[in-house]
C-alpha cells in the first residue's frame, strides 16, 4: 500500500496542471474566431464607451473569463461604429484590441495577443491618436518580450516613449502614458539583462511619475501612480536577479496605494517572487495568499506564477499557507 503522503506531490501536480486556465478556455475559441476576421457586433444598444468600461472594470477585477467571452461582440460593435471613419471610434477599436492583447498575455496566450496587438496598432495609426498607439506599442512591446525578442520588443517601446514625449507632455494624462512607457522599457531592458539601461529607466520614470497625482483620474488609459512606479522598480530589481533590492523597493507599498484587484494582487505576486528568489517559501507563500485574497485570477491564470504555486507544493507541502494557497488556485470558481 502506498503511504498518502508519498501521493500528495503527484496529486498537487495533477490538479495545479488541470486547474490552470480551466475557466477562461471555454471561451478562446470565441477570440480565435474575433481575430480571424472582423467580429460579429452583439447588437447591444448599450453605448459602446460603458461596456468599454465595465470591460475594463472586469480586468482590473481578475475576471479573465468574463472578459474574454465580453471582448469579442464589444470589437465586433466597435467595428461597426468605426465605419464612421472618424478618429475617435477608431481609437476605441484601438483600445478595445489591446485590452484583449493584455488580457491573453496575461493569460500566457501569446500568439492570440500578438495578433490583437497588431490590429491595435493599424487602429491607433488610422485614429492619429498618440495614445491609443503608446497603448498598442506597449502591449506588442510586451508579447515580443515574451516571444524572446528583446531587441525588437526595445525599438518598439523606445520609439513609443519617443512619440508620447514629443506631446510636449503638457497634461497629467501625457505624462502618466510616458512614464508608463519608460516602466515597460526599464522591465523589457531588465529581463534583457542589460542593467544600467533598466536602472536609469526606471529612475527617469519614477522622476516623471512625481508630477502624477497619487490615485489616477477614472477612465485614464494608462492609470500609473507614484505608488505604481515603484511597484515597477521591485519588478526591475527582481529581473535583474536583485531580490534584496526588489523587496527594499516595494517596503513602503500597500494595498490602500491600489484601487483596483489586479494591481493589489499583482502588487503581493511581485513581492512573491523576491521571496521565491531568495528561496523563502513561507513569506512567498504567505504574499500569494494576499494576493489570492484580492484577486484568484491573478494568481491562479498567469503562468509565472502559477508555476510558483506548483513548486511551492511540490518543494514545501508544509509550510504554512501552500495547502491553503494549493486549494485556492485548484478551484475553478
Amino acid at each position: 500500500m502506498v503511504h498518502k503522503s508519498s501521493e500528495d506531490p503527484m496529486r498537487r501536480r495533477t490538479l495545479l496542471a488541470a486547474a490552470g486556465l480551466a475557466a477562461p478556455a471555454q471561451f478562446l475559441i470565441g477570440v480565435d474566431v474575433a481575430l480571424a476576421g472582423v467580429p460579429d457586433p452583439s447588437g447591444s444598444a448599450a453605448p459602446l464607451d460603458q461596456r468599454l468600461a465595465r470591460a475594463r472594470g472586469l480586468f482590473d477585477a481578475g475576471r479573465h473569463a468574463r472578459l474574454l467571452e465580453a471582448l469579442p461582440g464589444l470589437l465586433g460593435d466597435a467595428h461597426v461604429a468605426a465605419r464612421s471613419r472618424q478618429e475617435l471610434a477608431l481609437a476605441r477599436v484601438s483600445t478595445t484590441y489591446s485590452l484583449l492583447a493584455q488580457v491573453l498575455t496575461k493569460i500566457g496566450r501569446y500568439e492570440q495577443s500578438r495578433q490583437a496587438a497588431d490590429r491595435a496598432i493599424v487602429y491607433a495609426d488610422l485614429s492619429g491618436s498618440p495614445l491609443a498607439a503608446a497603448a498598442a506599442a506597449r502591449e506588442m512591446s510586451i508579447v515580443l518580450r515574451h516571444q524572446d525578442q528583446p531587441a525588437a520588443s526595445q525599438r518598439l517601446i523606445l520609439k513609443a516613449a519617443a512619440q508620447v514625449e514629443a506631446t510636449g507632455l503638457t497634461n497629467s494624462a501625457q505624462t502618466s502614458a510616458y512614464a508608463q512607457m519608460l516602466c515597460t522599457q526599464a522591465y523589457s531592458a531588465a529581463r534583457a539583462g542589460d542593467r544600467a539601461q533598466a536602472l536609469a529607466t526606471v529612475g527617469e520614470a519614477q522622476r516623471a511619475a512625481r508630477l502624477l497625482p497619487e490615485q489616477a483620474p477614472a477612465g485614464r488609459l494608462f492609470p500609473l501612480t507614484p505608488a505604481a512606479v515603484a511597484l515597477y522598480a521591485v519588478g526591475v530589481h527582481w529581473a535583474l536577479g536583485d531580490a534584496g533590492a526588489a523587496l527594499e523597493a516595494g517596503t513602503d507599498l500597500h494595498e490602500d496605494q491600489f484601487p483596483t484587484p489586479e494591481r493589489r494582487a499583482r502588487m503581493h505576486t511581485d513581492l512573491a517572487r523576491a521571496w521565491w528568489q531568495m528561496a523563502k517559501p513561507e513569506p512567498a507563500a504567505d504574499a500569494l495568499l494576499h494576493a489570492v485574497r484580492a484577486s484568484r485570477g491573478e494568481v491562479r491564470d498567469r503562468p509565472a506564477i502559477r508555476r510558483i504555486v506548483t513548486d511551492l507544493a511540490q518543494r514545501h507541502p508544509r509550510t504554512a499557507g501552500v495547502r491553503e494557497l494549493t486549494a485556492a488556485v485548484t478551484t475553478s470558481r
